[in-house]
């Protein structure tokens, strides 16, 4: 089952979208499917170590855990009263 994710643009990229959808004889729904894998696979290296980047900075630990998905350093976490494990 194909999943729904609302995705907001500018007015401008919208009415892009419309008139490529009305012009191409497409869905606005399978224009931004192709769009989205375009760009990922133009992408796919810098995603993958970014990936990779992530990956090696955790240590198993919960406060590296919340260190990379807040961006607060250990220090800053520190600061705030740390994480217990």
């Amino acid at each position: 089952m194909p999943a729904t994710s609302p995705v907001k643009v500018s007015a401008e990229t919208d009415q892009l979208l419309t008139e490529a959808s009305h012009f191409l004889a497409r869905s606005k729904k399978d224009i931004v499917d192709a769009a989205v894998r375009d760009y990922v696979d133009a992408n796919r290296a810098a995603i993958n170590a970014g990936v990779r980047a992530s990956l090696e900075r955790l240590d198993g630990s919960r406060a590296a855990l919340v260190s990379e998905v807040t961006g607060l350093s250990r220090e800053q976490l520190d600061e705030l009263g740390g994480v217990p494990e």
